[in-house]
């Protein structure tokens, strides 16, 4: 059976195999403080159909409670581990099957075994508080073993920690002209397709939000990461095929090799 993913922007996608539907960091909103929509439409309601919907970590961009209250009663939820605690308004998705998650953990849903597995970045509810959960990435194993990086850097042991892996959808840009520690631009993101050995690959986390009256700043860094990805790739992991969607776009995939 082959499984199919498709991007709807930012980190958002929606991987379906094994006949289950997983949604990655669901963000499905115009504006989103100082950030704007610049590019693909908001995801249709079609989108919001999953049976588990998997959180990286606490930021905004990720966690987004108003996308999260969209989606269906029953529908599965994984979050960090104390992700409740640090963020009340996870509290109130009663509708929701929340399950918090730490590295290791494992959760079936369906046919499906989704691990969490360790990521380096900034687990804080930013702007505000102190209290934080740990970033994580997320193995989907099913007909494939499809690897969801959520937001990282680059870390020691990152194939031992992922496994081995036939796709990977990996984070190659950011919101602004500017990456802090912590984030794959689309060089690193080339080096973590070799250290991972992933036949296939989908960047996501660019080219969507931007900062409003940035427009004129560096916009290359919008449009650009998703080409340098492709191009650093076939250096890198010249086996990898790497599918660059458009938003709303779909890949279909053979499974497991």
């Amino acid at each position: 059976m082959p499984v199919e993913v498709t991007w709807w922007g930012h980190a958002t996608c929606t991987l379906e195999d094994s006949h289950t539907r997983v949604l990655t960091d669901p963000l499905f909103a115009r504006r989103l403080a100082h950030l704007r929509r610049r590019r693909g439409a908001v995801p249709p309601p079609e989108a919001l159909r999953a049976d588990v919907a998997l959180v990286s970590h606490l930021h905004s961009d990720h966690l987004h409670l108003p996308s999260l209250a969209r989606l269906a009663p029953g529908t599965r939820l994984l979050v960090p581990r104390g992700a409740l605690r640090a963020v009340p308004g996870l509290r109130r998705l009663t509708a929701l099957h929340v399950t918090e998650m730490a590295p290791g953990d494992v959760t079936s849903v369906g046919a499906l075994a989704v691990r969490a597995v360790p990521a380096l970045h900034d687990g804080r509810r930013l702007p505000v508080g102190r209290r934080h959960a740990p970033a994580l990435g997320y193995v989907v194993e099913g007909e494939a073993r499809t690897y969801f990086a959520g937001d990282t850097g680059l870390f020691e042991n990152m194939a031992k920690e992922v496994g081995p892996v036939d796709t990977a959808l990996l984070p190659v840009g950011g919101w602004g002209p500017y990456l802090g520690e912590g984030h794959l631009n689309a060089g690193r993101a080339a080096e973590a397709l070799a250290l991972l050995g992933a036949a296939d690959a989908v960047p996501v986390h660019y080219g969507t939000y931007w900062p409003i009256g940035m427009d004129a700043v560096r916009p290359h860094e919008f449009h650009a990461p998703g080409h340098e990805f492709e191009r650093l790739a076939a250096r890198h992991a010249p086996e990898a095929v790497v599918h660059r969607l458009d938003h709303g776009g779909s890949v279909r995939l053979g499974g497991a090799r």
